[in-house]
């Protein structure tokens, strides 16, 4: 059973962009192949609360394999952007100050419905725990206000943020 919405993804405005792909680089290191963040909506950072989405393209390295004729969005990768977000949100929060967050877990990971090219994956995180040392999210994604996956996300910090600022 679906926990509990973090936020009815139907409230949000997602035209009401507060970061977009440039400012998402500003914050977190991810380029290329790995970017898997498009914009962010929402952030509320007294209840630890972030949303954002990724506009799931066709042209994507994994489309032409996973799977051949009935192209799926992996859920590792959906996973990994709602990490994506998690970064984001602590880099610009300085919730580990000088260091990266890297993603130092997964747990209670569900997939619900299918996500393909086309589709705009909506991702929501709450803050469970927001504390330099590990920070751990709760994160649902929809597509169409529906639930496509849930997960919980641990971040740790990781040395060597310096290195990619350059």
């Amino acid at each position: 059973m679906p926990r509990e919405l973090i936020l009815d993804p139907s409230t949000l405005d997602l035209n009401r962009v507060i970061a977009d792909s440039e400012a998402i680089r500003r914050a977190n290191p991810h380029r290329g192949h790995m970017e898997h963040l498009t914009a962010v909506v929402y952030m509320d950072t007294t209840a630890h609360i972030i949303a954002g989405y990724k506009d799931v393209r066709p042209d994507e390295f994994w489309a032409n394999g996973h799977f051949p004729n009935y192209p799926l969005f992996p859920g590792v990768i959906q996973c990994e952007a709602a990490a994506q977000l998690l970064c984001f949100y602590a880099m610009t929060n300085n919730v580990s100050p000088g260091n990266l967050l890297g993603l130092g877990g997964l747990d209670q990971a569900r997939f619900r419905r299918p996500v393909k090219p086309g589709d705009r994956l909506v991702i929501i995180g709450k803050g469970i725990r927001v504390d330099r040392r590990q920070t751990i999210f709760d994160a649902q994604g929809f597509v169409r206000n529906e639930p496509v996956f849930e997960c919980q996300v641990m971040g740790v910090p990781i040395g060597g943020l310096d290195s990619l600022k350059g």
